[in-house]
């Protein structure tokens, strides 16, 4: 049995929600498909009265990423954070428990709107966080919309467009299909070179960079490495950051970042010395 609430709109329409759990291995698989796999057909946004905001993807995004809690997706034009774990503040877990509950996604849903005839009219998905505050949209397709998000001639809908909608509905509303991932796209471990002068004034990250790229594809491992904004180490750069454990390392010159991946990631040995901050329990 879904978990089914209306909302009474004041120009006398509704809003149905169906939802749907808000654990990692349930978001992860749904903000990959939206975000990856069907990033023509959505737009992403926020909806309150007195202000509407719509964004469209004209490619893929650049970065689709999961950090501390918060899920990135960058396009080169603009980018969004959205918590979906706790997050707890970097390497030394600053951000308060009562902040981390505020923040974290708690409560999402797909929605139809109807008009005061009982007709549905638009379709998406809505996130709330953990004080009940309406967080972004995710706008799906509307059969009523053309290319150019005009309104088609009555009686002509473009029906197949609700195809992601239902997909959806199936797959994590009602459970009828399975998540059609083997593993969370979310949590496949990646590596990342800080790229900010705040804790590496030369900035020269490249070596580093280029040491773990190449050390990665001698050991054949299909993990990711990529750069990023501050690591909120803030010193001793550069920094590396790997997510399968949430490890930050220091002083990461291109000798180390060979043995962070031969001796953390492959031997699972972590390299103490150069670990923060350094009272980690790896």
């Amino acid at each position: 049995m879904t978990n089914k609430t209306t909302e009474t709109t004041l120009t006398g329409g509704t809003i149905e929600y169906e939802d749907f759990s808000c654990e990692i291995g349930v978001l992860g698989p749904m903000l990959y498909t939206l975000c990856q796999d069907h990033w023509q057909e959505v737009q992403i946004g926020h909806v309150v009265q007195g202000s509407v905001l719509e964004l469209s993807f004209l490619e893929p995004p650049k970065i689709f990423v999961l950090y501390d809690g918060y899920l990135t997706v960058a396009t080169e034009a603009w980018h969004l954070h959205l918590c979906v774990e706790e997050h707890l503040g970097g390497p030394h877990c600053k951000t308060p428990p009562e902040l981390r509950k505020q923040r974290l996604v708690t409560r999402g849903a797909l929605y139809r709107r109807l008009n005061r005839q009982g007709k549905p009219t638009s379709w998406g998905i809505q996130f709330w966080n953990g004080d009940g505050e309406k967080m972004m949209t995710f706008f799906l397709p509307n059969p009523y919309l053309g290319e150019d998000e005009d309104l088609l001639p009555e009686g002509k809908p473009q029906w197949k467009k609700l195809g992601l909608y239902e997909t959806l509905r199936e797959i994590y509303v009602l459970g009828n299909q399975p998540i059609p991932f083997p593993e969370n796209p979310l949590k496949r471990p990646y590596l990342a070179v800080c790229r900010s002068s705040r804790c590496n004034p030369s900035r020269n990250w490249q070596p580093t960079y280029d040491a773990l790229k190449a050390a990665t594809e001698e050991a054949g491992l299909d993990i990711p490495v990529q750069t990023a904004g501050c690591l909120e180490v803030c010193q001793q750069g550069p920094v590396v950051f790997y997510s399968g454990d949430r490890s930050w390392y220091v002083q990461a010159k291109p000798e180390l970042a060979k043995r962070i991946v031969n001796e953390h990631i492959i031997a699972e040995t972590p390299i103490s010395e150069y670990l923060y901050p350094q009272n980690s329990n790896q």
